[in-house]
């Protein structure tokens, strides 16, 4: 094989996982990990059943599907606006990346299925239809619109669900209390990310970080919750206290981003703060399986940073 050959089909190969923002998948996964870990509360660390990693298939297939649809039905105002992306440079022909959008959606569906059976639990199945059915309608409808924030948190909540619905869940009310504040809080990212190519308003970004953080409060709400409840092992440990104080930490590091968007309102910067806000879906959804399942498995949900990070190095989250 010549070397023009061999750099030619790299440059695809990096060509797609671009297309497909690669490093975000690792989001998806810790989503469907603290929904289930939320619900099923493993007293040790051990693999989780085959239903979880059913509906984590289910994730990834349909997140895969949204980012490369996003791509082909915006590939006229990216060739204005992001001409860098992989379809407006012509690396990967429009139609093969509908074909792998439509087809990784209907394979998502069938993992969502699939994890039904395993489990026992058909809302799983309904919870993948949902997600796909939400991904489509950001993509293809609501994302310039007003709704298209909404519809993206709804995204990041069915995430959630998945694997909460793998496990028999929700049970009880104040656990849709992360899955409502995780989704806001994307939806916060969204809103935060609409004018990343250009000279953002400095009130729309205060506006979107002001989302995120009620996201994020509404989320601490479950260990409040949990705590009325009796608490877990962890808790009576470290205590309520220890625990906000480290969510607090996490939000602080999340607005400190958003603030220096907000200074500047350039591009680079505003897109830094979203990629940042992005990579902290993993370490806030190991603080919230920290606080009802302890060290061990809140560990186990911070190591999906090692394949965020690594892959950010070569293809960027946004």
């Amino acid at each position: 094989m010549s070397t023009a050959v061999a750099q030619q089909r790299g440059s695809v190969v990096v060509a797609w996982l671009r297309l497909l923002r690669l490093p975000n998948h690792a989001t998806a996964v810790a989503d469907v990990l603290a929904g289930w870990l939320v619900i099923a509360r493993p007293e040790s660390v051990a693999a989780p059943p085959a239903a979880f990693w059913a509906a984590a298939a289910a994730s990834l297939l349909l997140y895969a599907a949204g980012m490369v649809l996003n791509d082909v039905f915006d590939r006229e105002l990216d060739a204005v606006e992001r001409p860098e992306r992989p379809l407006p440079r012509g690396l990967i022909a429009p139609a093969t990346a509908a074909f792998v959008g439509w087809l990784t959606a209907a394979g998502g569906v069938a993992a969502g299925i699939t994890a039904a059976v395993l489990s026992g639990h058909p809302a799983v199945a309904g919870v993948a239809a949902a997600l796909a059915a939400a991904v489509y309608l950001y993509d293809r409808h609501a994302k310039p619109t007003a709704a298209g924030p909404l519809v993206m948190g709804s995204c990041r909540s069915l995430n959630w669900l998945l694997g909460m619905t793998a496990a028999g869940g929700p049970n009880e009310a104040a656990e849709w209390l992360p899955v409502a504040g995780m989704g806001i809080y994307v939806g916060g990212i969204t809103l935060f990310a609409r004018y990343e190519a250009t000279l953002s308003s400095r009130r729309w970004l205060v506006m979107s970080t002001a989302v995120m953080v009620c996201g994020l409060a509404i989320a601490a709400g479950y260990t409040v919750w949990l705590v009325g409840q009796g608490g877990s092992l962890w808790l009576a440990r470290a205590g309520l206290d220890n625990w906000l104080l480290l969510w607090g930490v996490l939000t602080a590091s999340v607005v400190y981003r958003c603030v220096m968007g907000i200074i500047a309102r350039q591009p680079a910067l505003v897109q830094r703060a979203v990629g940042n806000a992005i990579m902290s879906i993993i370490t806030l959804d190991a603080a919230l399986v920290l606080a009802p399942c302890g060290e061990s498995w809140a560990i186990v949900s911070f190591m999906l940073l090692i394949p965020f990070l690594a892959g950010r190095r070569l293809i960027p989250p946004t």
